[in-house]
């Protein structure tokens, strides 16, 4: 790893690019500073980074899409710098591709550790179509549709046994699923503490019959809320990830 290597820090707050860049140069990066996603979109084909430090709290912009923006056009090293300490962030931005994720406040001698450590697991930034292995940091676009019989599941209080195809709290009568909410939350069982995107589940439950523009998954997630949550407007089982998708949150295991 040699001295000259270039970072950029994207955080809307000057003072806080100004402290990393700062400290950065004094150990021997070159760093630019942008202070939104669009800067730093327009960077990348001029004179690529490294790395990229990354705030999530942007306002009018979502970190994490442009996380996955970068994952999809670049391979270049990523650390999620950001006040958003919630377990579910840190699942959703290692998910999209992070390589590190770095929570406000932060010892600076750490920060740049942690740095160093990403990047010397890394080559140049380049585009991501010049690596396969830029692949690996997409979601799936695949799933068996079929589940092995017999099989029971346990999550936050219930129980879902996809042989019976039944739904039932653990003291309380069976609640009723249609067809696609049953298939959804199949889907969400096999893959506990994931983001699943809409087109993931849409692929899942639906496979070819889904169009480009299909909301069902919105509305089937909705009714499944009312089903599974104890308060619908504040879900707690299945989350909304902001660009990304879905989450079942709770452990699952063997019914």
């Amino acid at each position: 790893m040699t001295s000259t290597q270039h970072i950029a820090v994207l955080d809307d707050e000057p003072d806080i690019t100004q402290l990393l860049a700062g400290y950065l140069q004094g150990h021997g990066f070159r760093v630019t500073q942008v202070h939104s996603g669009r800067a730093l979109m327009a960077l990348m084909p001029v004179d690529a980074p490294a790395l990229v430090l990354l705030d999530l709290g942007l306002p009018g912009e979502d970190g994490f899409t442009i996380a996955r923006q970068l994952r999809e056009h670049w391979r270049c090293g990523l650390v999620i710098v950001t006040g958003r300490g919630d377990a579910v962030d840190k699942v959703v931005g290692l998910e999209v591709g992070a390589d590190d994720y770095v929570t406000k406040p932060f010892d600076l001698r750490e920060l740049v550790a942690r740095i160093k450590a990403v990047l010397r697991r890394l080559v140049p930034a380049e585009p991501a179509h010049a690596a396969a292995s830029a692949v690996s940091h997409k979601l799936p676009h695949t799933l068996p549709h079929t589940l092995p019989h017999n099989k029971r599941f346990a999550f936050a209080g219930w129980l879902l046994d996809t042989a019976a195809r039944r739904l039932s709290p653990a003291q309380g009568p069976e609640v009723p699923l249609t067809s696609g909410e049953f298939d959804l939350l199949c889907t969400f069982v096999q893959h506990p503490g994931r983001v699943l995107s809409r087109d993931f589940l849409l692929e899942a439950t639906r496979g070819r019959e889904a169009g480009p523009f299909d909301r069902t998954i919105d509305v089937q997630v909705g009714r499944l809320r009312k089903k599974l949550e104890a308060d619908a407007e504040d879900p707690q089982i299945i989350k909304s990830v902001r660009g990304a998708g879905y989450i079942l949150v709770p452990p699952v295991s063997p019914g």
